[in-house]
């Protein structure tokens, strides 16, 4: 489905490991290991050894389960180059949704930290392993299928049922290129990670851009807001590359350590997954530094990016800036008609960056590309006469909490089972620390009652705690449309001037 003029795909870190063997390329803050191009190179290779050792082959699946650290990059590193496909497992989600993922992954290998055992699943121990590659000789295989899948990202259907984003070398390097272009990475960028590394933004934004320029990364375990700014402003670490999602910006701010002119130095933050209040942008621009909103997806990497110029962000506060050159857009009227300037519409995607389909789902693959292969994001948006990207709404019912997708139909679904309720609709509402959470409405069965505690025990043990609602409200019926499904810009209309119950 991919068209447009593809990067090569080549694998830049055995590039550099030749060209600069002895710089920096990776850096691991809560192991305390440290990685030169060539030892990153080798260690990828030496992971290839190992996972050719325990019989993974091409187009087999690998899986993790752990949270942040630098051996998850070299075991997608080493799936590449044996033509296999890297499969990171949120650690977030509940048992009972890790089982289905893995489930329809069928992994070949699942690897892990405690983790693994918080969800109930057995796995190999990720420290082990890596302590066993480091022992073993360096494997170099024939250069696998660019084109072929090398990731599967996760991401939540609406219809409950997950969907996974296949992309391959050539998309992820990619979106490398997309987004060092507009984000000024350069050899001597240094991108400090602390997103989590199953998402786009932590295992791909995150790493292969600074990768393809020859630049290094430096990996932490989670975000803290005072420990990340003193991280930020180190200048031993010189961090230039901060991506997060508009909330750790936000608490980056309100925590009492935070000063402006120790972050100066930074080429800029990067932020996007969810809306950024304009008001907050101006914030940073006043304090002189570059914060700028991007647009992206699992299924395209980086799409925008503001360029890192605090007058040109202050004065299109809420854009998601320019269009990445490598890729081709189109805002779409109902209709199919391209919209003029200024017009909105559904956006519209193509170029190398965009992924081939979904895991196991053809159906839903073909629903995602139109017959000349532009792929449907779903999201409403338009340009303006400047060629920046305004994103509007989402198409889909989801919203997103703390930068994380959430489908109402996911949460729907779970209270299927619940008893005393006739039916119940999810809808996100605007929330000062989280960007937005969920309300949930629910039409009570005769004669009984319900309160939220005891909504969120039932959905506990099912969904991750990110998905549970933070409000409840009791209505008489659910507004519908002629067709007999929710309205639900008018229920959450009704919502806002509701009674509603909060923990």
């Amino acid at each position: 489905m991919n068209r447009g003029h593809p990067v090569g795909a080549a694998d830049y870190v055995a590039v550099h490991a030749g060209a600069q063997p002895e710089a920096a390329a990776a850096r691991d803050l809560t192991t305390g290991r440290r990685w030169t191009y060539r030892e990153f190179d080798r260690a990828a290779s030496q992971f290839a050894t190992l996972l050719a050792a325990r019989g993974v082959v091409a187009g087999e699946r690998v899986a993790t389960l752990a949270k942040n650290r630098a051996e998850l990059v070299l075991l997608h590193l080493a799936c590449a180059r044996l033509g296999a496909i890297y499969v990171p497992l949120n650690w977030r989600l509940s048992a009972a949704e890790l089982a289905g993922l893995v489930a329809d992954a069928e992994p070949r290998l699942l690897l892990g930290d405690e983790s693994l055992a918080r969800a109930q699943l057995n796995g190999i121990n990720l420290e082990e392993f890596s302590a066993e590659a480091r022992a073993l000789d360096p494997l170099r295989p024939a250069s696998p299928d660019p084109e072929a899948p090398s990731l599967i990202l996760y991401t939540s259907g609406t219809s409950g049922r997950p969907k996974g984003v296949l992309l391959s070398e050539r998309n992820v390097w990619q979106t490398g290129l997309n987004f060092s272009q507009l984000a000024r990475v350069t050899h001597t960028s240094v991108f400090l990670c602390d997103a989590p590394m199953f998402h786009v933004i932590g295992l791909v934004t995150n790493i292969r851009p600074v990768l393809m320029r020859g630049g290094s990364f430096v990996v932490s375990d989670g975000f803290v807001p005072a420990r990340t700014l003193a991280r930020l402003a180190d200048p031993e670490l010189k961090v230039t590359h901060y991506v997060c999602v508009p909330q750790m910006a936000a608490m980056l701010r309100a925590d009492p350590c935070f000063e402006p002119e120790r972050l100066r130095g930074m080429t800029g933050i990067l932020t996007g997954g969810a809306p950024h209040a304009a008001e907050a942008i101006r914030a940073w621009c006043r304090d002189g530094i570059p914060i700028a909103d991007g647009f992206g997806m699992s299924e395209a990497g980086t799409v925008s990016c503001m360029p890192l110029d605090v007058d040109l962000i202050a004065a299109r506060p809420g854009s998601a800036g320019l269009i990445a050159a490598a890729l081709n857009v189109q805002i779409r009227a109902a209709d199919g008609r391209k919209c003029p300037v200024g017009t909105v519409g559904e956006l519209f995607l193509r170029g190398a960056s965009l992924t081939s389909g979904y895991w196991r789902q053809p159906e839903a693959t073909r629903e995602a590309f139109d017959v000349d292969g532009w792929f449907r994001t779903g999201d409403i948006a338009y340009l303006d006469d400047g060629g920046y990207l305004w994103p509007v709404d989402r198409q889909k019912d989801l919203f997103i909490s703390g930068g994380e997708n959430v489908y109402p139909a996911e949460i729907e679904c779970a209270l299927a089972g619940y008893a005393g309720i006739v039916e119940c609709a999810v809808v996100g509402v605007r929330d000062e620390q989280w960007g937005e959470v969920g309300h949930l409405a629910i039409v009570p069965a005769a004669n009984t009652t319900h309160d939220l505690d005891s909504i969120l025990g039932w959905l506990d043990p099912l969904l991750a705690r990110y998905k549970l609602p933070k409000y409840v409200s009791i209505v008489p019926a659910l507004p519908r449309n002629g067709a007999g499904k929710v309205v639900k810009s008018v229920l959450k209309a009704m919502l806002t001037d509701s009674s509603r119950t909060a923990p």
